[in-house]
């Protein structure tokens, strides 16, 4: 672990000024992410600004019938709040689905949004990845790892997005509100928040520098059923190989993008009176597989059907 600086910030205010001014700055929030990866010195940050004390973690009703769940509630008091289990269980059964009870008491809702690739090429510093130093190239490409991409991919990086919780947020049409150094506030979507490869898959959100997720807005929850399944290759310490969220007629998918995927063409699809198999075949209809993961376009799609169907026979 290289050297750095430490404070812990006294206000919002102050935390996002300090990293706005402060090369190499980063937030440090539950750091179950963060303090992995300078552990292995992919990251490197010059200064940490604890937030992890700030008056974030509460969990609030909004006035049109939602909940704010502020950014440093952790996981296991988002899927343990009673609103949230009535209204929202698919986002109580996405953050159940990932990590350890242990991890979940530490992790934040705005770190769990902001946490990093788990592709194992991103972890190994042996192995070129334009994540890690821009141009060097993808070792994923043509690899024999099964995790990478399906949708939204490009020639420089097939990573995945590895958050569970952002594929329920996704199908649930959350919004993320932000505060920037000039005391800017703004609000994203989730898909607004992480951005595609491209070109660029060192650039993995749409934040500007010192910016800082302060909550999570849920609307008022949709009409219909609501689950989320995941499949992985084993049911604890394993990332997922693909994630389905229904959320009535709204629908994401996880481990298949650098982004929680909202499955519009397949919402599109079923709004038209197209059967669940029918409406995730038009999702996939542009997916591209690579190495040894075109078994994830048939995983994806049974799991989608499966989730799908089970939840218009909840809704029913």
């Amino acid at each position: 672990m290289k050297p750095f600086s430490y404070e812990r910030a006294s206000s919002v205010e102050a935390a996002v000024r300090t990293v706005a001014a402060t090369p190499g700055a980063r937030f440090l929030a539950g750091g179950t992410n963060l303090l992995d990866l300078m552990k292995l010195e992919i990251e490197q940050p010059t200064h940490l600004v604890d937030v992890g004390r700030l008056p974030l973690g509460q969990i609030e009703a909004t006035a049109d019938g939602g909940l704010r769940i502020g950014a440093m509630t952790t996981n296991s008091q988002v899927a343990a709040d009673a609103r949230v289990r009535a209204a929202y269980p698919v986002l109580t059964q996405a953050i159940v689905a990932g990590g350890s009870a242990q991890l979940r008491n530490k992790a934040t809702t705005g770190g769990n949004l902001m946490q990093r690739t788990r592709c194992s090429y991103f972890y190994d510093p042996s192995k070129p990845c334009n994540k890690r130093i821009p141009g060097s190239g993808c070792a994923a490409l043509g690899s024999l790892a099964k995790a990478g991409a399906i949708l939204g991919t490009s020639d420089h990086c097939i990573a995945t997005n590895p958050s569970d919780m952002g594929v329920a947020l996704a199908a649930l049409g959350a919004s993320i509100e932000t505060l920037s150094a000039d005391g800017a506030t703004r609000s994203l979507t989730v898909g607004e928040l992480h951005r595609l490869p491209g070109t660029t898959p060192q650039i993995e959100t749409d934040l500007v520098v010192g910016e800082m997720i302060t909550a999570v807005v849920l609307p008022p929850p949709p009409k219909g059923g609501q689950i989320y399944r995941k499949a992985r290759n084993r049911a604890s310490y394993a990332g997922g190989l693909a994630s389905v969220a229904v959320a009535g007629g709204q629908i994401a998918l996880g481990a298949v993008s650098l982004r929680p995927w909202r499955a519009t063409r397949t919402e599109a699809a079923l709004a038209s009176g197209a059967t669940p198999t029918e409406a995730v075949e038009a999702e996939l209809a542009e997916a591209r597989s690579e190495g040894r993961n075109p078994f994830k376009l048939a995983l994806i799609s049974r799991l989608a059907v499966a989730a799908l169907t089970q939840a218009q026979g909840d809704a029913a």
